[in-house]
């Protein structure tokens, strides 16, 4: 990963209950350095916790020895997961072409969001279906050099439900994913993941982040190519020319730009936050995630 390339904050959707690392503030109380509260002094209690000026207060005013303990919000930070999306339309244009490479999206994605997960003390893993299985390292598991080596290897070759497979799996793994640990869903959602998929992973309470990696012109809107031959590339690899004429290709258009924008409107119906990427460039992604971050942090700030 290039030394130029920018972190972006992990900023959680809510506030964080259960694993025990990292940075963010939880609700759940234990050690930590931002006071949640005080409460009357009970056996065990550390020394340390005493607020000294708050027990004198007390204790003057009832005329008896009283002791106040401090509790602090736990310092968290979730578990990171990155889900690829590994069926053949995200390897559908390759490097050297015109359009966007989804392969080289991916990349620069799961590095920043590694190198994020870096910066936040928090653990790293993966998930996909490439090669016909579910394949999954789970946060911890291995360093995250040997997660960004698999998504960089890892083929193009998965079935088209393989990415509700994966997920739904995810919402299972209780133990490795508690609740608030951020799940990176890289796709181009161009095959439907079943609501009841996305409601367990809601249930959950994992603070998904779906990423849309679509090709601008072809994906997300249509050129005006009408009364030209253009190639098209069926689902089994065979390219076809197809003359397309004005009202087709507007037709076209229309339906992609309302299927992005019908998909996007769903994420944030489920309360998810959605980030679309169409630029290979890793400035770019960069730039993406921390407009991202920042629209979640303004969303704190409205609290």
């Amino acid at each position: 990963m290039s030394r130029r390339r920018r972190a972006f904050p992990l900023v959680p959707r809510r506030r964080l209950v259960g694993t025990p690392f990292g940075e963010h503030r939880a609700s759940r109380r234990g050690r930590g350095s931002e006071v949640a509260g005080t409460r009357p002094y009970l056996p065990g209690d550390p020394v340390s916790t005493i607020d000294w000026y708050a027990s004198a207060r007390l204790s003057a005013a009832r005329g008896s020895d009283e002791f106040v303990v401090r509790e602090l919000y736990r310092e968290e930070s979730p578990r990171v997961m990155i889900v690829a999306d590994r069926r053949p339309s995200m390897a559908l244009y390759g490097g050297g072409l015109p359009w966007l490479d989804k392969q080289a999206v991916v990349q620069a994605a799961a590095e920043a969001i590694a190198r994020s997960a870096g910066v936040a003390g928090a653990e790293l893993g993966y998930a996909d279906a490439a090669g016909g299985r579910s394949y999954v390292l789970s946060p911890g598991a291995v360093a995250p050099r040997r997660v960004l080596d698999r998504v960089h290897r890892a083929p193009s070759d998965a079935a088209p439900a393989s990415l509700s497979a994966v997920l739904a799996g995810l919402a299972k793994r209780r133990a490795v994913l508690p609740q608030g640990s951020f799940v990176f869903v890289l796709s181009d959602f161009l095959v439907d993941v079943p609501e009841t998929t996305w409601a367990h992973l809601r249930g959950a309470r994992l603070d998904v982040v779906p990423v849309v990696v679509q090709d601008p012109t072809w994906e997300q809107s249509f050129p005006p190519v009408h009364g030209v031959l253009v190639p098209f590339s069926t689902l089994d690899g065979e390219v076809v020319l197809v003359r397309l004429s004005a009202a087709e290709t507007a037709a076209r258009r229309r339906e992609n730009e309302d299927r992005l924008g019908a998909l996007l409107g769903r994420f944030r119906r489920l309360e998810f936050d959605p980030l679309v990427l169409d630029d290979a460039d890793p400035a770019a992604v960069d730039a993406s995630f921390l407009r991202w971050a920042e629209r979640r942090r303004l969303r704190w700030r409205r609290r």
